[in-house]
């Protein structure tokens, strides 16, 4: 768990300069590098960008990472490989993190403190140099000063009023998609294909079916951006949702994995993989810089809890048919398609939810498949298939639940 006790927040104010060039538009990144100082003292980030912009910069724990956001840069053209030349700095992202809004991550190798951050803006050119400077410390240093301010407004979705139950039995069936990963978290990644775009790719492809076939089908995001696990579900709501359909295709390291999988949530996974694989799936909003841990309210997570109790079988009943279909439209699945595990993705207590992994990256052929647009049609008609036989059933099945 992370622990947020304090925060380094700084923030740039640009206000008109005599002889700066005029700023307007989206910041540009020109150049960025991260390097050691000299026998073990330190690590530098520097960033040149074609304006100044408002920024913040903090470290997070659990794992260790600098976390630095900005009023918005185009990255296009930045390298994270090239430009990251430092040991200490085991991994470097950056992208789209909210509207109007960029974030760089750089994951560390153990625990550092932030000693000083700056932005200088030169006044011929408006051009600005972001500098931070981070010095090794103990676990205990780096928990005592790391961590974002919270803010509601900046972590969390903007509050809302709960939408009604849709209760009209002549409206469409409502499906929200939520294509996995996005913005700066990529997913997983193979031959120059990411899951974010692939992901993307298919739930439109669904998307449009679904329509065809008289649902009313939506998604969580329409295209390359960064949504963090609470705000999906979050849109579920919002949205009134009937259904909702989390899209994935991930890879794994060791062993072979081949064929669609279709998860829904349990507190004990159904099997260490899968326990594994949810891990890895919550820990991207980590890796991104999100700490969400104990914004629930524990009276209102027991009451939720009830209501997932009602709601359970029909999550079970619609990944049972969604497999049905799935292996009747492409002929098979995963050797162990239904499975269980703890997503928070799929925690909204009153919507029917189900993860599908629709195949995995690390597998030459699932990879071929994903990027094929007649296999993602016949997927697509399978999931098709599978909400409509389960609509069939959980509308014969309404009047026996508790309203």
């Amino acid at each position: 768990m992370i622990r947020i006790v304090a925060a380094l927040l700084v923030c740039l104010a640009l206000a008109p300069m005599a002889g700066a060039q005029q700023m307007g538009g989206q910041a540009q990144f020109v150049a960025g590098e991260v390097r050691d100082r000299f026998m073990g003292r330190g690590t530098d980030l520097t960033l040149t960008l074609s304006q100044g912009v408002p920024w913040r910069a903090f470290t997070l724990t659990d794992p260790p990472r600098l976390v630095v956001d900005f009023r918005e840069v185009d990255w296009t053209g930045a390298d994270a490989d090239a430009m990251d030349r430092s040991d200490a700095v085991t991994a470097l992202r950056m992208g789209p993190f909210r509207e109007g809004w960029s974030r760089l991550v750089a994951e560390l190798d153990g625990p550092m403190v932030l000693d000083r951050a700056g932005m200088r803006v030169t006044e011929s050119t408006g051009s600005a140099a972001l500098e931070v400077a981070l010095s090794p410390a103990s676990l205990t240093d780096m928990a005592a000063r790391s961590g974002a301010l919270r803010d509601p407004a900046w972590d969390l979705p903007a509050p809302a009023a709960v939408a009604p139950p849709r209760r009209d039995p002549a409206a469409p069936l409502r499906v929200v998609l939520d294509p996995g990963h996005g913005g700066i978290d990529p997913g997983a990644e193979r031959a120059g294909h990411t899951e974010a775009a692939l992901m993307l790719a298919f739930a439109r492809d669904l998307r449009d079916m679904l329509r065809r076939a008289g649902f009313d089908a939506v998604l969580t995001r329409e295209e390359d951006v960064f949504v963090s696990l609470e705000a999906r579900v979050a849109m579920a709501h919002q949205m009134r949702a009937d259904l909702f359909l989390s899209l994935h295709a991930d890879a794994i390291e060791e062993g072979v994995a081949h064929g669609a999988t279709v998860y829904t949530l349990a507190e004990d996974a159904s099997d260490a993989a899968s326990a594994a694989l949810a891990e890895r799936h919550d820990r991207d909003d980590l890796l991104a810089g999100l700490d969400l841990s104990g914004s629930d309210d524990r009276v209102a997570n027991v009451l939720m809890d009830l209501a997932r109790l009602d709601n359970a079988p029909r999550s079970l009943a619609l990944a049972q048919h969604l497999v049905a279909g799935i292996r009747g439209a492409v002929g098979q699945v995963h050797k162990r398609p239904l499975r269980q595990a703890g997503f928070s993705v799929l925690k909204a207590a009153d919507i029917p939810s189900v993860l599908v992994e629709v195949g995995f990256l690390s597998t030459e052929e699932d990879l071929r498949n994903l990027q094929d647009p007649a296999w993602r049609a016949r997927m697509a008609a399978g999931l098709r298939d599978g909400i409509a036989a389960w609509a069939v059933e959980d509308a014969a099945l309404a009047r026996l639940r508790r309203q």
